[in-house]
């Protein structure tokens, strides 16, 4: 489902994707409350949501869209010098961002990590994004430190590199483990946490104080 209030951008974004055998655009919406009401009526796997928009804004829908089941996931619009709504929509259950002006290449390609339970974390993005909203972000240690105490050293070190946007490969390299191994780490990291994908394990760390922005490259 295309969400946006430019009829012209989801146009082009529908072209795109409509030149993909394995995408179906089955719905578009002009503000957050007709994508809400969308959602519920069309079979939506994947929404791009704008996050400026009339009657109801992108951080709220995507609240909305995301408590109502594991499926949409949602991917965040975001204007190029990083929307201000961007950080919010990650708490709220969002599993990504991309730039309004994103390749066409890196739009499908993050539309199917999405779609798989993946999350669109980029590292420099993430970074860029946290550094501008620190300000915002609660004095570390704010997160309820007996979930944390929950976690083994092993789980708080997975938790930590994806925070800082390193693939499951990545991680398995730098810890010396099968992939397989990572996966079942984040998995129980997830699971301990009641987090929903790795975007919220990102938002997660930073509020924890685990990671800083200074510290996600």
């Amino acid at each position: 489902m295309l969400v946006d209030d430019q009829a012209l951008l989801r146009a082009g974004f529908r072209m795109v994707l409509g030149a993909q055998p394995d995408i179906t655009v089955v719905a578009e919406a002009g503000d957050g409350a007709a994508a809400v009401e969308a959602a519920r009526s069309a079979e939506v796997d994947v929404v791009l949501m704008d996050v400026r928009m009339p009657v109801m804004d992108g951080v709220e829908a995507t609240r909305l869209i995301c408590a109502a089941g594991e499926r949409p996931r949602v991917l965040i619009l975001t204007t190029f010098d990083l929307d201000d709504y961007a950080f919010a929509a990650l708490k709220a259950g969002a599993s990504g961002f991309l730039l309004k002006d994103v390749p066409p290449s890196d739009l499908i390609s993050a539309i199917h990590s999405v779609h798989s339970g993946d999350a669109v974390v980029a590292p420099s993005t993430t970074r860029r994004l946290l550094e501008r909203f620190a300000v915002h972000l609660p004095s570390p240690g704010v997160v309820e430190q007996a979930a944390l105490g929950g976690l083994t050293a092993r789980e708080r070190e997975v938790l930590v590199l994806v925070a800082r946007g390193l693939s499951n490969m990545e991680i398995a390299d730098r810890l010396d483990l099968a992939e397989a191994t990572v996966k079942t780490h984040l998995g129980r990291v997830l699971a301990k946490l009641s987090l929903r994908d790795r975007a919220q394990v990102v938002v997660y760390a930073y509020e924890a104080g685990l990671v800083t922005p200074h510290s996600a490259g």
